[in-house]
């Protein structure tokens, strides 16, 4: 479905500090975090409606700050994720998962479906959106040495459906952003501690990415590249996640979907790496843009 806006942003304009949704000129901006970081001045488009039936108009405003980043925009109604897990050729095979029902019995390394957890983010997503660079923040539970990045393409459903064909579920998509899936694995199955799941900082509509099956995505800790993959290394496509998540289940629309994370996580490192205090953690994602957090230790 297309839609009136190709990149969306939601921000507190400088000239009447209210917030609203704007179009970016991705020709003059390319990259809105990296933008932001140096202090550019950035004017968009205003957009009047909601993210699913917005129009771009003429009149223009200045990014103060990106407020509250997708966060407010997406989840209309679902406060809920799906976020898959060992969605990528080259992960997989250097972690060799145990074998299950859902994996291939004969390497360890292919599943056979997908799999996902359920979380939620609402409080997870706070604070991911504010100034750049916005606050990861990790409670004291999780300063264990186990708190690390997943740099992640998340896609976000534009309409709500349930038991979507494959060759269809395209046509459901709003768009994709960048994420970043920090997990504290020594105290959660999945994301959800409040500040860990910033995501963002612009929406780009699924239209304007000819084939998000061949997009570079980073991970860079302090101006170190930790995770260097590409979404072509994918198990299983978008389309196949979407028609595979909807099986009996009704995706309502703003449902964000994380796509899984490339080789390099902390975890899996000799030694290991975790986030500390102060860090510089970015997800870098060809045709969207650079997602800029600072960590936070309460």
């Amino acid at each position: 479905m297309p839609y009136s806006w190709t990149h969306l942003v939601r921000f507190l304009a400088k000239e009447d500090g209210q917030v609203h949704l704007g179009q970016i000129d991705a020709a003059k901006v390319p990259d809105l975090g990296l933008a932001l970081e140096k202090g550019e001045t950035v004017t968009v488009q205003v957009v009047e409606g909601d993210v699913f039936d917005g129009v771009v108009t003429n009149r223009t405003l200045t990014i103060s700050t990106v407020s509250f980043g997708l966060l407010a925009v997406v989840f209309l109604t679902p406060w809920l994720t799906r976020a898959l897990l060992n969605n990528c050729s080259r992960y997989c095979a250097k972690i060799r998962c145990p074998l299950s029902a859902a994996w291939d019995s004969t390497t360890a390394t292919t599943p056979r479906r997908p799999a996902c957890r359920f979380q939620t983010l609402h409080q997870a997503a706070d604070g991911a959106g504010r100034p750049v660079p916005a606050r990861i923040v990790v409670p004291k539970i999780a300063q264990d040495g186990t708190s690390d990045y997943e740099a992640e393409l998340s896609l976000v459903i534009g309409k709500t459906g349930r038991d979507i064909p494959k060759e269809q579920a395209l046509d459901y998509m709003l768009g994709y952003t960048a994420s970043n899936d920090v997990s504290a694995r020594a105290h959660t199955d999945g994301t959800g501690l409040d500040a860990s799941a910033p995501i963002g900082p612009v929406l780009v509509a699924a239209s304007a990415i000819v084939d998000p099956h061949r997009l570079k995505i980073k991970a860079i800790l302090n101006g170190e590249v930790v995770q260097n993959s590409n979404t072509s290394e994918m198990i299983f496509d978008i389309p196949t996640t979407i028609a595979f998540l909807s099986q009996g289940t009704t995706l309502e629309r703003g449902t964000i979907i994380m796509t899984g994370t490339g080789p390099g996580i902390g975890a899996m490192r000799t030694p290991k790496l975790s986030l500390k205090h102060e860090d510089d953690i970015r997800v870098e994602i060809e045709k969207i843009g650079t997602l800029i957090n600072k960590v936070y230790h309460e």
